[in-house]
């Protein structure tokens, strides 16, 4: 807070102070204080003397300066007022003079009065400091917080539109909090950003503010920033903040991702400049960087992704969701043995939307957990009804959802289903992220009799290393590795060691992503036990899948799959 005089309570801000520094105020209020004492006595000469009533009238210069200058000011004002009014005479018609007296009781009272007042707007003024304080900083880290931005930025609101461009914001979140609140507890986590902020404000003194925003982030505030500079300060903000900082006598090299917004020449500042470095941060959380500037693109894809959300829920409630079937084959004689159930979204206008273009963004969401119910739900009533196989797949999310498992079972048990014939798929990547819980949830579908396969195998960070920890029964190969048969000797070699692993810890071994007859021939020459693909049929909705399997079965054999 600024220490001006006439600046404390907010009525003392309503005096005019036009006068420009701290002398120039003082000018004026001194000025002030001298027309009122002047009037004052003008008032108790006119009206008599000092034997009325209207001596009073001074003690408004006093409380005035009182209010000012607090209780030196109460004091000065009090001692001067005193003395002027005992150059007064008593009665002014008869010019009897004031005893001695009068002027020691008065001058007792005015000191009391301005001293205490002084005291009092003192102490009142001390209040309203520390209240605004306490407004506008953090009270964990000590930092300043949004309140105190927001005031920071709409001193800029009629700015001219080139000052308002070259601020810039940038929120750094600290991505490794989380470990050390687990492992130091929630005052190291304070002491750490509280240690960050001061490093900024000492290494980068360009820093206008520094502003603490959730538990993991904090906002800094430059101006006179230009685009061309950007990505030069924040690697710069990166590498300062990125150095050892001692919390509780232990090192702590923290990880930062940074995500910056200039302010526009239009629009709310404020609003503008949080929302858009946000995006700017969880786009370089995206996509693995330290540092993104915003772009108009993120809010777009925001913007969409919302659109999707709110779409896909929609489709939910109209249930305009629904399963198609992809064949697999079995090598060793070209037959049928089983089949991928895989969600299809029949838009308003009757086309199919690609999983591809909504299932990412639905995953993340709580938007999952009733979609696939729904997956599972049909997914047992078609492997009832056809006497068939099917696998289904499970997203990270499925994973950590208990009440799923729990319905699977169930719904397996109540419709009478020989579990046997019922496959989930996981993604490799979701086991990587916590084995142990991974293999819990695995063991659990097992124990009931389900079969569990690892998706898109050899995508993932450690895919041979979790194998042998994992109760799988089948490995899932990823297209990826599919799509080069035919043409790298290298490919062919990593593919058989893939099958040959499988194979060696008794997993029935799938491939994916079959398009022609050669990769069909390398993948039975090299031993795979499955295929699926387009080659045998894209995914097709029930009536479809059971027409085309009665046609399929009645002239499969080995190497003839079409």
């Amino acid at each position: 807070m600024r220490s001006d005089i006439a600046k404390g309570l907010p009525w003392q801000r309503f005096i005019p102070l036009y006068p420009r520094g701290r002398a120039g105020r003082h000018l004026r209020c001194l000025g002030v204080l001298a027309c009122l004492m002047g009037l004052g006595c003008l008032i108790v000469y006119a009206t008599g003397g000092t034997a009325y009533a209207y001596p009073y009238l001074m003690l408004i210069p006093v409380i005035l300066s009182a209010a000012w200058y607090h209780v030196y000011g109460g004091l000065t004002a009090a001692f001067v007022a005193a003395s002027l009014l005992a150059c007064l005479p008593l009665e002014v018609a008869t010019g009897t003079t004031q005893p001695i007296s009068n002027y020691l009781v008065r001058l007792s009272l005015y000191l009391a009065i301005g001293g205490f007042t002084g005291w009092l707007f003192k102490m009142l003024e001390e209040a309203n400091r520390l209240r605004e304080m306490v407004l506008r900083h953090d009270p964990r880290s000590g930092l300043l917080n949004l309140v105190a931005l927001e005031e920071s930025l709409s001193c800029d609101v009629l700015a001219p539109a080139e000052q308002r461009a070259s601020m810039a914001l940038f929120l750094v979140r600290i991505t490794d909090i989380t470990d050390v609140l687990e492992a130091l507890g929630a005052d190291a986590t304070d002491a750490l950003v509280t240690a960050l902020g001061t490093r900024f404000r000492v290494e980068f003194p360009a820093i206008e503010g520094v502003y603490r925003y959730g538990n993991a982030e904090m906002l800094l505030l430059f101006r006179d920033i230009r685009r061309p500079d950007i990505a030069r300060l924040a690697e710069a903000l990166s590498e300062a903040g990125e150095r050892n900082i001692v919390i509780q006598d232990l090192p702590i090299r923290p990880q930062l991702v940074l995500g910056s917004a200039l302010g526009r020449r239009d629009g709310n500042l404020f609003d503008d400049l949080i929302r858009e470095s946000r995006m700017a941060m969880l786009a370089a959380l995206e996509h693995k960087r330290s540092h993104c500037h915003y772009s108009p693109d993120y809010q777009r894809r925001t913007l969409q992704t919302v659109q999707l959300i709110s779409r896909v829920r929609r489709g939910v409630e109209r249930e305009e969701f629904e399963l198609h079937y992809q064949p697999k084959i079995r090598l060793a004689d070209g037959r049928v043995c089983g089949c991928e159930a895989l969600l299809r979204w029949r838009s308003d206008d009757g086309s199919l939307v690609a999983p591809g273009l909504f299932m990412p963004k639905v995953e993340d969401t709580s938007l999952i957990a009733p979609i696939t119910e729904y997956v599972t739900e049909r997914a047992c009533r078609f492997a009832m009804q056809h006497d068939e196989p099917v696998s289904i797949n499970f997203s990270v999310r499925n994973l950590y959802d208990e009440s799923l498992l729990y319905r699977l079972q169930a719904l397996v048990e109540s419709q009478g289903i020989d579990p046997r014939r019922l496959e989930v798929e996981i993604t490799e990547g979701a086991l990587i992220q916590d084995l142990a819980f991974a293999k819990a949830v695995i063991q659990k579908i097992r124990d009931f009799g389900a079969g569990v396969s690892i998706d898109d195998f050899g995508t993932g960070f450690s895919s041979f290393k979790y194998l042998r920890h994992l109760p799988i029964s089948g490995l899932k190969i990823d297209r990826a590795f599919v799509q080069d048969l035919e043409s790298d000797p290298r490919a062919r070699a990593l593919m058989k060691c893939m099958i040959e692993v499988g194979h060696a810890l008794s997993l029935t071994v799938t491939a994916e992503g079959v398009e022609t007859d050669e990769q069909y021939k390398i993948l039975s020459d090299l031993g795979c036990d499955q295929i699926q693909g387009f080659l045998i049929s894209p995914a097709l909705p029930p009536e479809a899948y059971m027409a085309w399997r009665r046609t399929h079965a009645a002239r499969a054999l080995p190497g003839m799959i079409r």
